[in-house]
């Protein structure tokens, strides 16, 4: 678009030009109205804070008038996300303006319909905590028995996004505002490129079912590739994708338009194909050796932090997996819990919307059957699913979450727009494209430091809403500090809508009507139920 601005300005100029020399002065008229145009697209193609102006030079501004049109028109255009599930309006504001250090308070109250089914609030104290008696950056160790190089995480870290589906511009800014901001940036399932460690942030390596960067030609796992990759200094800990939110029991999908030349061999793949990782891990075969296989991926790494990645599917295997855990007295150092909300690329729409447990309901289940089985303290939990602002950290907490994985808020924070187009290689902003005419929107300087701020000022908040609730340590959140709205006259407390289980009651045979079936049915020597 930026070659094509220049040429068809260069030659309306030209020609207005000419035709008010030797043709009649009056064209000088418009040959000025074009001159004021070019400026302002040259202007737009050298400035660096939008994207959108930057590829789209002129047209690009049409996004602002939009948004001038609030809260009428631009609101249709921003109530459905990347996977066509609705998200609010404020909380993609409130994104936008902290990236941008801009002015994050609202007039006139809250805009959000208080009495509606659904509504959620956390409890505050008469009795608040001072913000400034509060630690500002919280942060958690993962690393239990077996771990031998523990790490120090923020609360709030990026959520999985793969260098091919997001384009190197983007992976960059990821790690830049990381590396500055103090938080962790996991790979993806695509493996560890250059983009990765460039700015030297911190790096978790995400290894999904095609192994991808530690593979051998046959697509099986190779042990040597992946201690070698695994040990660099910036890998801080390995996650092994059972399954993602976005499509469970799917594997991930890389268009043809998206594997180029530099891609594939990071992969170590053919270019220019569609890649389909497999829908299951073919390194182990049952829940067993499932544990047995991240015991082998923590000695291959040096003894660095390894856990796993699900979206609860049938209760029963997540059981299995568990049972496996005491059986071999091997536990993961942590598990992440993604939601069947989650997802900002390609996915079919019916693994999208309709297969997978939610993250709330996934992340009570897990915390109740770990704490059941007393194997919660060896593990930690995080939850990856939706989480754009400071409510949503507590809300997660409150469910026994220790962190929170986020993806799409990270992508707003650099400028993403939300075009629907993640899966086409036509991304406007230049976010999740490999195309250079349109990645090139993307300044890495201006981008990494909007992304550290929206992190900063969301654990800022989180942090207030701490000490508004006159708690000061997040592990006092409990779950009966969050209510929801279940109809006009009706508020529970997560307590009433998640109950918890008290600590090692499932060992002695303690265990709910409600996960009877599922224990019946769990078995630490096979898949299925």
């Amino acid at each position: 678009m930026r070659k094509q601005f220049v040429i068809f300005s260069s030659l309306l100029l030209a020609i207005t030009l000419g035709l008010s020399l030797f043709l009649n002065k009056n064209w000088i008229v418009l040959f000025a109205i074009f001159l004021i145009f070019t400026i302002m697209g040259y202007q737009d193609m050298y400035q660096k804070k939008h994207a959108l102006r930057r590829i789209f030079p002129l047209f690009g501004r049409l996004r602002y008038v939009m948004e001038e049109l609030r809260p009428k028109m631009y609101q249709y255009f921003i109530e459905s996300d990347t996977d066509g599930k609705p998200i609010s309006r404020i909380d993609r504001s409130t994104i936008y303006q902290r990236a941008k250090k801009q002015l994050e308070t609202i007039p006139f109250g809250t805009q959000l319909d208080v009495y509606a089914e659904g509504y959620e609030w956390m409890c505050h104290s008469v009795s608040p905590k001072a913000f400034d008696s509060l630690n500002h950056n919280p942060r958690v160790i993962f690393g239990n028995k077996d771990c031998k190089q523990p790490y120090s995480s923020s609360i709030l870290n990026i959520s999985a996004m793969s260098f091919g589906s997001l384009s190197s511009q983007a992976v960059e800014s990821m790690n830049g505002g990381a590396k500055i901001g103090g938080f962790a940036h996991n790979t993806g399932e695509g493996g560890i490129s250059s983009y990765h460690l460039k700015h030297g942030g911190d790096l978790i390596w995400q290894i999904g079912t095609g192994y991808f960067g530690c593979r051998d030609e046959e697509g099986n796992f190779n042990p040597e590739l992946f201690a070698e990759k695994s040990q660099h200094p910036n890998v801080k800990m390995i996650e092994l994708k059972i399954s993602q939110g976005a499509k469970p029991g799917h594997g991930g999908i890389l268009p043809a338009s998206k594997n180029t030349e530099e891609i594939a061999k990071i992969r170590h793949i053919k270019p220019h194909t569609v890649v389909a990782s497999p829908p299951y891990h073919s390194a182990f075969n049952t829940p067993l050796e499932m544990i047995q296989f991240i015991q082998k991926l923590r000695e291959l790494s040096g003894g660095k932090p390894v856990g796993f990645k699900l979206c609860i599917g049938h209760k029963a295997e997540f059981i299995s997996i568990c049972k496996a855990m005491i059986h071999l007295d091997i536990y993961p150092d942590f598990i992440t819990i993604d939601g069947g909300e989650g997802g900002t690329g390609a996915a079919p729409q019916e693994f999208s919307n309709y297969l997978g447990a939610p993250m709330l309901d996934g992340l009570a289940f897990a915390h109740n059957i770990l704490t059941g089985l007393d194997i919660r303290k060896h593990i930690r939990l995080v939850a990856s699913g939706k989480i754009t602002s400071s409510f949503h950290i507590a809300r997660a907490m409150a469910l026994g979450a220790d962190t929170c994985n986020s993806a799409r808020a990270m992508m707003m924070a650099i400028g993403c727009i939300q075009a629907l187009l993640c899966n086409t290689n036509r991304c406007p902003t230049g976010i999740a494209t490999q195309d250079p005419k349109l990645t090139v929107g993307i300044d890495v300087a201006d981008k990494k430091v909007r992304l550290a701020n929206y992190h900063k000022g969301t654990v800022d908040n989180f942090v207030e809403l701490l000490g508004a609730s006159g708690l000061d340590e997040m592990k006092n959140i409990t779950r009966s500090h969050i209510y929801r709205r279940v109809s006009l006259n009706e508020m529970l407390t997560y307590e009433e809508i998640f109950p918890s289980i008290e600590v090692g009651t499932m060992l002695n045979g303690e265990i709910p009507e409600k996960y009877k079936w599922d224990f019946a049915h769990s078995n630490m020597n096979k898949w299925g139920v």
